[in-house]
């Protein structure tokens, strides 16, 4: 069997399982966070997606950062006198302060520029603006999901919608297929998460 396509059905299962994960707001999903950026990594290298490959390596220490973060939301709400703030803080769902949304899209325009311009200037990428952009709006969600922002399932949702297009044209197909699955669950995402914050 093709390596390409073996790494393709494990991405696509990993990928799967982090969604659900993620849309129920546990704790675990930073565990298959850390596991499905090697199979990514190395699927994204040979597909010639040098800044989604690269972007595997910031997975791995966001998803360090927001283990770390979710565990001490729950390490607060299990100090805490009330019997209920316990179960409040570890699904502390919020909405993103808009004071922080000129830096978050200022974060997103230096990254997408600096990206591409590593990408043309020492990548054969034939892709370097779409691949820059959705890795530098990525670099954002993640930031966002680590703070448990509803906003966040809006900016995966873009990534995932540019990202079945440009999979499908550097032929991995069943990858496309799983974007085009998270595309659909962000909306349900998004739903359930806003739901959550405004209890």
């Amino acid at each position: 069997m093709d390596v390409k396509l073996i790494l393709q059905i494990a991405g696509v299962l990993l990928g799967l399982l982090y969604l659900w994960l993620e849309y129920r707001a546990d704790i675990r999903l930073w565990i298959v966070g850390l596991v499905m950026p090697l199979v990514h990594g190395a699927l994204y290298f040979k597909a010639g997606l040098y800044a989604d490959c690269s972007m595997q390596v910031y997975y791995v220490l966001a998803g360090l950062y927001g283990w770390a973060v979710w565990q001490g939301a729950r390490r607060r709400a299990a100090r805490s006198d009330t019997p209920e703030a316990p179960k409040k803080a570890s699904a502390a769902i919020v909405h993103t302060p808009l004071r922080q949304v000129p830096a978050l899209v200022g974060v997103y325009l230096a990254a997408h520029a600096v990206l591409y311009l590593l990408l043309v200037r020492f990548t054969n990428s034939t892709v370097p603006f779409w691949d820059a952009g959705t890795t530098a709006a990525s670099i954002v969600a993640m930031w966002m999901l680590s703070r448990k922002q509803v906003e966040q399932w809006l900016v995966w949702l873009a990534v995932d919608v540019v990202t079945v297009g440009l999979y499908f044209y550097k032929g991995i197909p069943l990858t496309a297929g799983l974007y085009a699955l998270y595309s659909l669950l962000a909306v349900a995402g998004y739903l359930r998460w806003k739901r959550q914050a405004a209890r």
